[in-house]
């Protein structure tokens, strides 16, 4: 729907994530008197209006980064109640802020107490969002559009005494429609689409209390989580499959695979306050997590050979993952200007668990294979701090930080009567020193350098970080009116192993500054910029054959500008203007020219570099009717266009509003 003819000037614009939005304020257009009603004080402000949007190109892209859609919306409000002298006779406060109801992302918190007795605190917050797949390829027909919604309520009993006893409960979930593709009956066989009906739960129930005396503070938490996935797929009816020359065929096919856990836990800290010369900080946490599954899959059809087939999958198991982890951190002050820190910590976690496979195939048994897999991996770090404040405008710090990290798994098989198993073990040591300096030569003006190197015997993996360094620094002049800060970044990685050669590299630098010359204006511009480039060796398997010996090139540039203005008249008008603009531009090639480097697969080659463009420039105005009504209307526009796909889009958000506050 264009705009000219849809209803004139009635509609939002609220950006997608990658950038700052034109979006209602909740701040009230006068001072807030408010009302008194019995032993209260009470203000409130409700902001409702229409948005309006229209997209042009691929709106599927649009829904998965913006989603705003047309109609009325209660775009914000809040209720405050304060008794007037902090004694009322059920609450002493009562707070609720509302934002984007009838929006795909919208989000309400709620507050109350009593001062001395109880403190509640509510969140609940949705989330609406299409993930549309890829364009093209072998995953043109995937996609989740589900939704997503998080609450939770804590209570604190007795929450200004040395002693409180709390409590808490949190529920994510996520549903909605999904569709994926499975291949049957072989590895050479037809793919078709399967669509579920996605259905995940997480649940935690919180109790626990904390004590305070002689400057130390200890909290206490037992929780319990509980994970369920009721996610169900099917095929109805007779497909013939993505390739119509392909003789696979399916006729009827359902899978299901419930996956429940629960995972007990402790949480324990120890904190205390800065003593003349040290502080003493502990913490310990323990969580036994088990979790069991099932999964039945029938599929009945031809195969490539038009052979009828009728299989049915079975296959069920259980699992524990017990994880431990502590920490201690001293704090030594022997002086004002010196701060010595000393951390030590572990963090222990198993994996273990065994699963039985079982197959039928028209009718005969296949057999079955158990198999049992045990993981362990334990890492101790201790890491050393020191600063040092040599005269005001000057300050050192430095650091020194070791790590061991052991590993150990074990893998069993049984197949039919026949048993095989392994074990393994690895450990590796990280050692780590940086230190930096502190410059502030006059006093709006600093100055930070900073650098790290660290050295890694036997990485896990090729691309885990093997001999690094960082180096950084950032700088700041701020004034009454101005402010401008510049920073510079780069991480530098090279690990070489028994099978390839990784190498990465990142820099960023950034640029923002912002000037206030009148209390009624402001400008805020910023630029970033962030190189990355990473080369690794790689193998794959292509039309049943190993490929091996090519290189991955992946490079990324990304230029991300801003610009924003604001400027308001004897409190009566409010405008505001803004502009981002994000590309990354690759290593400079085009579609045509994304084969003269890295693998000879062109599929790989095409996701060596991924250039993009996104822009989007804003504008909201605010008219102060009263003390008591304002008048909101903003506009935004979207353009995204990506070079290697078919993802762009241009989209035109409006809305108009009113907020009255009492």
């Amino acid at each position: 729907m264009s705009i000219k003819h849809s209803a004139p000037l009635f509609l939002m614009a609220s950006a997608a994530w990658c950038q700052p939005t034109v979006a209602p304020s909740i701040d009230p257009p006068g001072p807030r008197k408010g009302r008194e009603v019995a032993e209260y004080n009470v203000t409130g402000t409700v902001e409702t209006g229409l948005r309006q949007t229209s997209v042009g190109g691929n709106e599927s892209r649009f829904r998965s980064d913006v989603n705003f859609g047309n109609g009325v919306r209660l775009l914000g409000g809040s209720f405050t109640a304060h008794s007037k002298d902090g004694h009322g006779k059920y609450f002493d406060e009562v707070v609720l802020n509302t934002q984007g109801f009838g929006d795909p992302y919208r989000f309400a918190n709620f507050r109350i107490q009593k001062n001395k007795w109880y403190r509640y605190d509510g969140f609940w917050r949705a989330n609406e969002y299409l993930n549309p797949g890829l364009p093209g390829g072998l995953l043109a027909g995937h996609f989740l559009n589900t939704a997503r919604n998080w609450q939770d309520h804590d209570f604190t009993l007795l929450p200004q005494a040395r002693v409180k006893v709390f409590g808490g409960f949190s529920r994510n979930t996520q549903t909605g429609p999904g569709l994926q593709s499975i291949q049957l009956f072989d590895s050479r066989g037809d793919e078709f689409p399967l669509f579920a009906n996605i259905d995940r739960r997480q649940t935690d129930y919180r109790l626990g209390g904390e004590a305070s005396a002689a400057g130390f503070k200890l909290i206490v938490t037992r929780g319990w989580q509980q994970f369920e996935e009721r996610t169900g797929s099917s095929l109805p009816g007779f497909n013939p499959g993505a390739n119509p020359a392909d003789r696979t065929t399916i006729t009827s096919f359902r899978r299901t695979e419930p996956y429940t856990g629960s995972t007990p836990f402790w949480r324990g800290n120890l904190l205390s306050d800065r003593k003349s010369n040290y502080s003493i900080n502990a913490r310990f946490s323990y969580a036994g997590g088990r979790r069991a599954f099932t999964f039945d899959e029938l599929s009945a059809g031809t195969d490539r050979l038009g052979t009828n087939r009728n299989r049915q999958v079975l296959v069920a198991g259980g699992g524990r993952r017990p994880l431990s982890s502590g920490g201690l951190t001293a704090s030594l002050f022997p002086s004002a200007r010196v701060t010595i820190t000393n951390h030590t910590a572990f963090h222990q976690i198993g994996m273990d668990g065994d699963s039985t496979y079982r197959e039928i195939n028209n009718a005969s048994q296949f057999g079955e294979v158990f198999r049992f897999q045990h993981l362990g991996i334990r890492t101790i770090l201790n890491s050393s701090e020191a600063t040092w404040r040599a005269a005001r405008w000057l300050g050192l710090f430095g650091a020194y930080r070791f790590s061991s990290r052991r590993i150990r798994s074990t893998q069993g098989d049984r197949v039919e009567n026949d048993t095989f198993g392994e074990s393994f073990a690895q450990s590796n040591r990280q050692h780590s020193a940086g230190g930096g300096i502190r410059l502030q030569p006059m006093k709006p003006l600093s100055l930070v350098l900073d650098a790290e190197v660290a050295r890694q015997d036997r990485p896990f993996t090729p691309i885990a970080p093997k001999n690094y360094h960082i180096l950084g620094g950032r700088l700041q002049y701020k004034t009454r009116d101005w402010q401008v800060s510049a920073l510079s970044r780069a991480n530098y990685n090279v690990n070489s192993g028994n099978l390839f050669t990784h190498s990465a590299r990142s820099r960023t630098q950034s640029l923002d500054g912002s000037w206030t010359p009148r209390r009624n204006l402001s400008v805020d511009a910023g630029f970033a910029h962030l190189h990355f480039d990473a080369v690794t060796g790689i193998a794959y398997f292509a039309s049943a054959r190993l490929v091996g010996n090519e290189t991955s090139v992946y490079v990324s540039n990304i230029h991300t500008t801003n610009v924003g203005v604001r400027w308001s008249t004897r409190n009566r008008v409010d405008l505001t203007l803004g502009f981002t603009r994000v590309q990354d531009t690759g290593d400079g090639r085009s579609a045509a020219g994304a084969s003269s480097r890295g693998s000879a697969l062109p599929a790989l080659r095409l996701a060596q570099t991924y250039p993009l463009t996104y822009q989007s420039p804003l504008g909201r105005v605010t008219v102060r009717l009263n003390d008591r009504l304002r008048w909101n209307l903003g506009y935004q526009f979207y353009h995204f266009n990506e070079e290697f796909g078919a993802a762009g889009y241009r989209a035109h958000s409006l809305y108009s509003s009113l907020l009255f506050a009492f």
